[in-house]
């Protein structure tokens, strides 16, 4: 199964195996509308590559384009915290058999970070547990930190994730006040760049393979500075070939793409 053939051409929505079917998208309206994949028409379903904005979950994402689209069956290429906004991919319909092609694929995040301080959560949504100085933190200090984190690095999961244990997601045992031992994965940052630093506040660019936990590899390079530090503001750029440039906003997912 080709990955280009699920990409949608630009339309927010592509055609099902084998090409457009009767009365499908293109029986349906003009190539060149851009509301082209307007399901009230055709009800063809397909991939639609969204903006999640920071606050709501992933889950919250899919009942809004339920909503919008008129669609039950839609699922997602890939989890995005509620701290977190930026490309989810939702497969509608038939297109949800298209979402293993891109659950796996590389993703690209731009994270923004402060340094002195740890949270529950790795982020700063969380209890803090601590505050430490920072002030010994230089920019050449932190791209020696940085250095170790690329390539392939081992990181535990962090408690609040959708993982599941015994059925229940971590996040749901992290707000009871529970911890879990959780198995440490290995995971591949393929690029770790420094964007800006002004202590302390950093800003840094990565691409990783699938799994990868950006909460944890703040955590872990906060514990590798001796100082802490929690996610401030996460965005997904990237999922494989599908960029935050052609991400549609939630409640347009049928208008032009994020400009």
């Amino acid at each position: 199964m080709d990955a280009e053939r699920f990409r949608g051409q630009g339309r927010g929505a592509v055609e099902p195996p084998g090409g457009p079917t009767r009365g499908g998208p293109r029986a349906a309206c003009p190539s060149g509308l851009p509301a082209c994949a307007r399901m009230l028409l055709w009800r063809v379903p397909g991939l639609f590559v969204v903006n999640k904005p920071r606050g709501p979950s992933s889950f919250d994402a899919i009942r809004s384009a339920r909503r919008e689209l008129g669609a039950r069956k839609i699922g997602h290429a890939g989890t995005l915290d509620p701290i977190a906004d930026g490309v989810l991919v939702l497969g509608v319909g038939w297109a949800t058999r298209a979402l293993a092609l891109f659950s796996g694929a590389d993703k690209t995040y731009r994270v923004r970070l402060r340094l002195g301080e740890r949270t529950d959560s790795f982020d700063e949504t969380g209890r803090v547990l601590e505050r430490r100085d920072f002030s010994g933190v230089t920019a050449g200090s932190l791209g020696e930190a940085l250095a170790r984190f690329r390539g392939e690095i081992r990181q535990v999961p962090p408690m609040f994730s959708a993982l599941k244990r015994s059925g229940r997601p971590l996040y749901e045992l992290a707000r009871s006040g529970q911890t879990v031992e959780r198995a440490a994965r290995t995971v591949t940052v393929r690029r770790l760049e420094l964007v800006r630093f002004a202590p302390p506040d950093v800003e840094l660019e990565l691409d990783c393979s699938a799994g990868t936990y950006v909460r944890s590899l703040v955590e872990d390079l906060g514990l590798e500075l001796g100082t802490g530090a929690v996610v401030t503001a996460l965005t997904r750029t990237r999922v494989g070939p599908f960029t935050l440039d052609e991400a549609r906003e939630l409640g347009r997912l049928l208008g032009p793409p994020r400009k």
